[in-house]
């Protein structure tokens, strides 16, 4: 039986003038070796092998159409342009695969993929026909791009995964629901922004409206020593707890207790006093 070894590492006690800790021990060891994955091999094998064929099909099909649009334009941009007759193709495979578990979904980017292919396959045989003279060249390097495309659908069905029509139906429910999940994202996210431009509008049109008491006027209830005499009053629960903190900041009340008794007064009910005093903190931080 084949073995490998391995390192293993753990914890032992490690004594050293009477004090003793847990320190980390390596040791090699011997175990058995796994019997050698050919169908992984093969699969891998297969799978550059079609990537290659790719490479040397967008290469081919790049420098036969460049060559081609080259001349009837300057040479970077007909080269360029031949890219994407390969391109395309391979781009569409790209989609397929991973739509392969959404069969109706991937019908679109298979037959568009079938259609790029033609289309590129016909520049190569035009360039044979104009530039070698000869339909014979052009229609061996139209191949090149089929045999590239061939080899790779055939890596694709070595990967895939068919699934029965009931699993199928299955994947399709539960991709659906996380698919709407995805789609709230942006929807909540404009909600939550539209919101906030609400609420700056309702404090804004709270703090500047015309509905404003009038400060320079003494309150016949409240004497000008009393710490919120020249704080603005608002009907109950219509600012923040932090914006009522910021308020009597602004008026100068300093006093933890005072600026408690004032937001109580504004929100309608009792405020946390940590709250009360984290924010008091980041004013005096910020001042």
């Amino acid at each position: 039986m084949k073995t490998r070894q391995i390192e293993r590492t753990r914890l032992v006690p490690h004594t050293v003038d009477g004090e003793t800790e847990l320190v980390l021990d390596t040791e090699t060891i011997e175990v058995p070796a796994p019997p050698r994955d050919w169908d992984q091999i093969v699969r891998t094998a297969v799978t550059i092998g079609a990537v290659v064929l790719v490479t040397i099909s967008l290469a081919w099909t790049t420098a036969s159409v460049g060559a081609l649009l080259a001349m009837s334009t300057v040479s970077v941009v007909a080269y360029a342009a031949g890219v994407a007759f390969d391109a395309t193709w391979i781009m569409c495979m790209g989609a397929e695969w991973l739509l392969r578990n959404a069969p109706d979904r991937a019908v679109l980017p298979r037959r568009a993929g079938h259609w790029a292919l033609a289309v590129s396959m016909a520049a190569v045989l035009a360039h044979g026909h104009y530039i070698a003279h000869s339909w014979g060249v052009g229609a061996i390097g139209a191949l090149v791009s089929a045999l590239a495309k061939g080899g790779w659908t055939i890596a694709m069905r070595v990967h895939a995964r068919p699934l029965d029509s009931r699993t199928q139906q299955w994947v399709a429910k539960r991709r659906a629901a996380v698919d709407g999940q995805l789609a709230l994202i942006p929807v909540r996210r404009e909600l939550q922004r539209a919101q906030h431009l609400i609420e700056a509008e309702q404090r804004a049109l709270t703090d500047h409206g015309p509905d404003r008491p009038d400060q320079s006027t003494d309150r016949p209830d409240q004497s000008d020593d009393a710490p919120d005499a020249e704080i603005l009053e608002f009907a109950s629960g219509a600012v923040s707890t932090k914006d009522a903190v910021r308020i009597a900041w602004d008026a100068g009340v300093r006093d933890e207790s005072e600026v408690v008794r004032y937001v109580a007064k504004v929100i309608g009910k009792a405020p946390s006093p940590d709250t009360i005093g984290r924010y008091l903190r980041a004013l005096r931080v910020a001042g």
